[in-house]
């Protein structure tokens, strides 16, 4: 399948929108805006879509969407936001911290619903939680919170691990945050963190040949875009040099990684997707208070711990939310 046609396919090449307005000029029109790219995102996708139909919306029917993908270059960002505004969409539907903030400084007046890994205070876009203020709300799930908790399991897989490298995108307004907590966390358990950043897949390969010259003794992957997009070229770099990984959401050890401890990512954009159909409902942002995604899964693939040699520990066994064979 072509490219087009797949993203075509997932929901609304950019001239759907379009020509809904022409014939039906009262169908809301929601602009979606991120930082990577389409293919990657189907099951993301559908799940937004989800949260739509759960508030009576369908796309197509009587609503329609409008995609914008920065594919993994951020610095694209505002000038979609920007097309978004011109636009005139109902509302935008921001995925990612970046995407966020793009979002908000674009228009102060069209209602924005977001999805983010982060505190979304401490990014900037809402003013509190219960009280966002503005014309921003969303869902922020647990992601940079239980960066500790993440490098927690790696030393419980490898115990006798002294130094661990954390693949970040030093694009993403979160990163900060992330690292800070890691750092912290490292501290803690007497273990020496190695930065390695990636803004782009062709900096991939050399992260990890960094990682390798340092003698990196395991991996953890921060949650940003490129690296969920990116997901299964950074299984087959960590499987080439043996390096046991956590990573931040369920989809990496689907894709062949060794774990995952997080919020679920399609979660949260279902309840993104609830929060969008509120708006067209009638809904301000003001209106509606950030929603923290609370669940928790602990994603364990043991035909990949078998493969780097690993003894998974009972206590992680005992953990685990689902095992993947």
């Amino acid at each position: 399948m072509k490219r087009r046609d797949f993203i075509a396919l997932l929901g609304g090449a950019a001239v759907w929108p379009l020509a809904a307005r022409g014939q039906q000029t009262a169908m809301p029109v929601v602009g979606f805006l991120h930082s990577a790219s389409p293919e990657p995102y189907g099951d993301v996708l559908a799940a937004f879509r989800r949260g739509l139909s759960q508030t009576g919306y369908l796309d197509g029917r009587n609503m329609a969407i409008d995609y914008r993908w920065a594919e993994n270059q951020n610095d694209l960002l505002p000038a979609l936001a920007a097309d978004l505004v011109r636009s005139h969409v109902s509302v935008i539907a921001a995925g990612g911290p970046a995407a966020a903030q793009a979002a908000k400084v674009a228009t102060s007046t069209i209602p924005i619903a977001f999805v983010v890994c982060a505190d979304p205070v401490r990014l900037g876009l809402v003013t509190s939680f219960n009280r966002p203020a503005g014309n921003l709300t969303g869902v922020s799930f647990l992601i940079n919170e239980l960066a500790p908790k993440q490098l927690e399991v790696l030393r419980e897989l490898v115990p006798k691990s002294k130094s661990v490298g954390v693949l970040v995108n030093p694009d993403n307004p979160a990163t900060e945050i992330d690292v800070t907590a890691l750092q912290a966390a490292a501290r803690t358990l007497g273990l020496k963190l190695l930065i390695v950043q990636a803004r782009l897949e062709t900096d991939l390969a050399p992260a990890f040949t960094d990682l390798a010259t340092k003698q990196a003794d395991g991996l953890v992957v921060v949650s940003d875009p490129l690296m969920f997009d990116r997901r299964a070229r950074i299984a087959a770099l960590v499987a080439e040099r043996a390096l046991p990984t956590v990573y931040p959401v369920r989809d990496f050890p689907l894709a062949g990684g060794l774990v995952s401890y997080g919020s679920s990512l399609a979660e949260a954009f279902r309840q993104q997707g609830i929060f969008v159909g509120q708006i067209l409902k009638g809904a301000t942002p003001s209106e509606l208070p950030v929603q923290q995604s609370t669940k928790v899964e602990l994603v364990l693939n043991l035909r990949t711990a078998k493969a780097l040699g690993l003894e998974v520990p009972m206590s992680i066994l005992m953990r685990v939310d689902d095992v993947i064979e």
